[in-house]
């Protein structure tokens, strides 16, 4: 089947279905993809194309002599195209010796009647038929099509009947292009502002428009009309509008469009405003949507077809689309795709494509989650199962001749021990250190060689690569890698033999000066398995712990306590060389940035037991330190090696203005925050204690997080070296080399180390590297599906929040009332941060009433006619009867916890100031015993109310068994279960994640 360029710009989801493999794809259909239907739309058909299990091909037909046909006279592109791809067609028929059918499918009426008959074997045909005809079996392809073709229809006729137009007309491309040429247009993405989709956008300027455009600052885009069709993501064309005309951004809180003209709050200094006058690359995609209520679509009429659907993502306008379903969709989450938006038209036309789940659903909510970030995790399939090695206790895996030879063998030379988490399976990191004969020190990293059984382009290297991460969300995860890697062959468990990849230094036994170091592959065996509170107590001189270490368990006195003393001197050594590692970093100005983790402690049936914040241990520090040291390293080596092809990571100084609301906050509390280096910033935060409230500097640490830029992969052929520098690491060189298990861009980095170390033995690079071009492009898919993770890891987060919350009686239940902290000051309200369950949000001091909040003598508050007055570090609040009440930065007050419910989008947490004096738990000798049993709590009612909900439904299924079968990976039957593994997940605003 040959596609032509029509069918693959309007049915590519289709063209996606598994069942339908081995179509061809010509060069002339995929040029007029990405010209017409943008990065995004071209990025899915080049991922089809990539995908082995769809067995298809690019073939190149105008580069071909016999298909290539120069364009006639008076031709239009559109019949050009057509004729081009038939031509090609017929050749390739009789190239196959006129034996192989040849379909081409078309929504070219013309070219149906003129081709249709005119080779015999070559059949030309509509898309619809070509499904009727060769899949009547595929009905969910065959209804896709008609809802496309039903939309197509409509927006035809309406285009006939309309006159008027809504938005001015986008300038041609070629004159976008020379007007940014010539500094007249600047070029952005558009950057909607969640909380004010209707009123507020902002351009933030990209490529040559940011050096050459002289602004200091996004650009506004105020109102719909100056959006001009333009999507959030969108890359957009922008023309400046007089200056008398700019406008600034709103700074109050609001919780949608109307409160700005409830609020009647002052902007603040106008900056610079435009309007869009094209679109350079549109950012359409999956959009989870909901239909109107019944009441809505029967004021519609019964017979209505084109209805409205709310996006879940506030920044997209509704979408109208055609169906006859209306009634039956309303109570689930839908997924649907924008086809067009006309000039003439308020809404963007899309069509229907798939349903998710049930609205309030557990499984429906995070299918939406994955959708909304565009997170594709099908099942590991059948051949990319077959690449996996055998392991199984009839036919066990162990280390080949052939890899004995090659390899350095430090099973009996070296004492090699892991430190991770409790309950820790993929162990992809360990550490050794010993005493050489010359009395220098050997620091030992050694990494599980994930690239030993991942060959470059195999199907499951497409398949990482496509990943590019492994997904945590808040009760399960989405591995990279199948579990037969990350959890067995490439997890460096005690006892047993792994290969790894090692970098060995030599160090002076004093100064721990480096002397020199190696790279290579190594075969392990890990002596211990040792968890982080059991490798603290060695450290401090407890050896009662030994009773928890199994490796110890079996041993008679004599050898367990030689064994004990010698893994103890090599764990108290390990730190003595990450305390001086990381002093030298100390030195240059390495940041110690906010963030809290959360420990899940499960009970021997994997059930939730508690939750726990983790306690910051100095084995920490020590493990951390080694990795980085080993990161910084490779990413030398591999750097000297190919300057040109290297994936290295940066991390930008962030913008000075960014760090303007935490030296104001700061000063509020008399420390002065020194922000002009990494150094200075990390001496100021260490300074600004509070003796009688730690979490002042916890909060100046969050908001220095925020203010920072995030940390990138990138290629090193495009950029300048003094570019390289990672900012919070204060490294002029660092990559990500250690957790080659869960992240693409180690195994990357782990074929480029092989490579550099084949180069030095002047021996030939077996596997082909990236080129600077392929590797720039690799990079961009990497980040861009990290934010993704990030993203879909906080709004999973949230969502159990809410869950949590949701059932809860406010106004009764003690839980919903705790201790907020004023982190911000706004025109309307205050942002607050709740210690008790590491919350973040916004209380409201004016309502919609246009009441403002007043407190009496015993602080409880009520609302009252009145005023507010804002000043730089705290607000007032006035009532008409004279009564006043102020709050300030950093002041604690009592805060009553509730949901805000939504039936389009998410559910959100609403925090209500119902005294302005601090919380006072009722027992406060037990206030954080009772914090963390919150916590537990959180976890221990979320998990039994859909678990009782499941068998409401009488679910009754092995779902651990089902999702091996499903995914080659484990999902418990606790929703939890899982946190164990997720060691930067807590239970906390991560709306600005900073990722080192």
């Amino acid at each position: 089947m040959i596609p032509d360029w029509k069918v693959v710009q309007d049915y590519l989801e289709i063209l996606e279905f598994p069942e339908l493999k081995g179509i061809i794809f010509m060069q002339t259909a995929c040029q007029t993809v990405q010209h017409q239907r943008g990065r995004r739309q071209y990025n899915k058909l080049r991922n089809l194309l990539r995908d082995a299990r769809h067995d298809c091909i690019l073939f190149a037909n105008e580069f071909q002599q016999f298909c290539y046909l120069p364009r006639e006279r008076g031709e239009s592109m559109e019949k050009w195209q057509t004729r081009s791809i038939y031509n090609a067609a017929v050749w390739y028929y009789h190239h196959c010796q006129d034996r192989m059918p040849i379909v081409m499918v078309t929504e070219d009426e013309e070219a149906i009647q003129q081709y249709g008959s005119e080779t015999e074997g070559v059949f030309v045909i509509s898309f619809k038929n070509y499904l009727d005809n060769f899949w009547p079996d595929l009905k969910a392809a065959r209804e896709l099509c008609d809802s496309i073709l039903q939309s197509r229809r409509e927006r035809e006729n309406e285009s006939q009947e309309s006159h008027g137009k809504e938005y001015a007309e986008h300038l041609p491309l070629e004159v976008l292009e020379a007007g940014i040429k010539s500094g007249r247009y600047i070029q952005g993405i558009l950057n909607v502002n969640k909380h004010r989709a209707q009123i507020e956008a902002f351009v933030r300027l990209q490529g040559a428009s940011c050096k050459d455009s002289g602004l200091a600052s996004d650009i506004l885009i105020h109102g719909m009309k100056a959006r001009n069709r333009s999507i959030h993501g969108d890359v957009v064309v922008v023309e400046l509008l007089p200056k008398n005309e700019w406008k600034g951004r709103t700074t109050a809180l609001c919780e949608n469009d109307s409160d700005d003209k409830a609020s009647g709050d002052p902007p603040s200094e106008p900056m610079p405003t435009g309007r869009v006058v094209g679109i350079l690359q549109k950012n359409w995609r999956d959009y989870v949507v909901t239909f109107p209520s019944k009441e809505e679509v029967q004021s519609q009429g019964k017979n209505a077809q084109k209805i409205l659907v709310t996006p879940w993502d506030y920044r997209i306008p509704k979408i109208r689309i055609s169906t006859q379903q209306a009634e039956t969709l309303q109570d689930f989450r839908v997924v649907v795709r924008i086809d067009s938006w006309e000039s003439t038209s308020v809404y963007p036309n899309g069509h229907f494509v798939r349903v998710l789940g049930r609205i309030g659903d557990l499984e429906g909510e995070i299918a939406t989650i994955l959708v909304e970030n565009s997170i594709s995790v099908v099942p590991f399939s059948e051949a990319q199962m077959c690449e996996m090695p055998v392991n199984t206790p009839g036919n066990p895996w162990k280390v080949s001749p052939e890899e004995e030879r090659e390899r350095q063998d430090l099973r009996k030379t070296h004492l090699v021990f892991s430190i991770d988490p409790k309950g820790c399976e993929d162990v992809d990191d360990t550490l050794s250190v010993r005493t050489l004969d010359n009395g220098h020190l050997e620091l030992g990293v050694h990494i599980a060689d994930v690239t030993h059984f991942v060959a470059p382009n195999s199907y499951i290297d497409i398949e990482a690569r496509t990943r590019a991460t492994t997904y945590y969300l808040a009760d399960r995860r989405y591995d990279m890698l199948p579990s037969t890697l990350s959890a067995d062959l490439c997890s460096l468990l005690g006892g047993v033999d792994r290969y790894a990849v090692s970098v060995i230094w030599e160090l002076d036994k004093t100064s721990y000066e480096i002397k020199k170091v190696w790279y290579g592959r190594t075969i392990i065996r890990s002596a211990y398995k040792l968890f982080y509170e059991a490798a603290q107590e060695l450290l401090d001189g407890n050896f009662n712990i030994v009773d928890d270490i199994p490796e110890f368990r079996d041993l008679d006195e004599k050898t367990r306590q030689a064994r004990l003393e010698e893994l103890a001197w090599a764990i108290g050594k390990l730190t003595d060389i990450a305390r001086h590692v990381r002093a030298k970093r100390d030195g240059c100005g390495a940041l110690e940035l906010e963030g809290i983790e959360v420990r899940v402690q499960l009970d021997e049936k994997k059930n939730i037991h508690d939750l726990i914040p983790k306690q910051p241990l100095e084995v920490h520090e020590t493990v951390a330190e080694c990795m980085i040291l080993a990161n910084h390293w490779v990413a030398k080596k591999i750097w000297e090696s190919f300057p040109h092809q290297a994936l290295l990571r940066q991390h930008p100084p962030p913008h000075q203005e960014f760090f303007s609301e935490l030296r104001e906050c700061a000063k509020a509390k008399g420390f002065f925050i020194d922000t002009r280096s990494n150094k200075t910033l990390a001496d100021s935060l260490d300074n600004a204690n509070d003796p009688n409230d730690p979490i002042v500097n916890r909060l100046l640490r969050s908001m220095a997080t925020q203010a920072m830029s995030n940390a990138l992969y990138f290629s090193t052929g495009s950029c300048a070296e003094e570019e390289f520098h990672h900012y919070g690491l204060a490294l002029d060189k660092y990559t990500h080399f250690t957790s080659p298990i869960r992240r693409y861009s180690d195994i990357v980095v782990h074929r480029l180390l092989m490579a550099a170390i084949a180069k030095d033995k002047k021996m030939e690079i077996k596997d082909n590297l990236f080129s600077n071009k392929d590797l720039e492009e690799l990079c961009r898919h990497i980040n861009n599906r990290n934010r993704a993770a990030q993203h879909s890891q906080k709004q999973s987060t949230e969502l159990f929040q809410c869950m949590y919350f949701k059932d809860k009686d406010p106004e009764n239940e003690e839980r919903c009332i705790s201790d907020g902290v004023i982190y911000s000051i706004r025109t309307n309200g205050v942002l607050l941060f709740i210690p008790r369950f590491g919350i973040k949000g916004a209380a409201y001091l004016k309502n919609k009433d246009g009441l403002v909040i007043s407190c009496g003598p015993d602080g409880r508050s009520e609302w009252k006619p009145g005023s507010l007055q804002r000043f730089q570090n705290k607000i007032t609040s006035t009532t008409t009867g004279g009564e006043s009440v102020m709050f300030h930065l950093f002041d604690h007050v009592t805060v009553r916890i509730s949901v805000q419910a939504s039936r389009c989008h998410s559910d959100t947490i609403r925090l209500e100031i119902i005294s302005n004096k601090p919380y006072v738990s009722p027992d406060t000798e037990l206030f954080h015993q009772s914090s963390l049993l919150l916590k537990s709590d959180l976890v221990k009612e979320v998990t039994r109310s859909v678990e009782e909900a499941q068998l409401a439904q009488e679910v009754k299924v092995n779902v651990i068994q089902e999702d091996y079968q499903k995914y080659c990976q484990t999902k418990g039957r606790s929703l939890y279960m899982l946190l164990e593994e997720i060691r930067d997940l807590a239970l906390l605003d991560v709306s600005n994640s900073y990722g080192m």
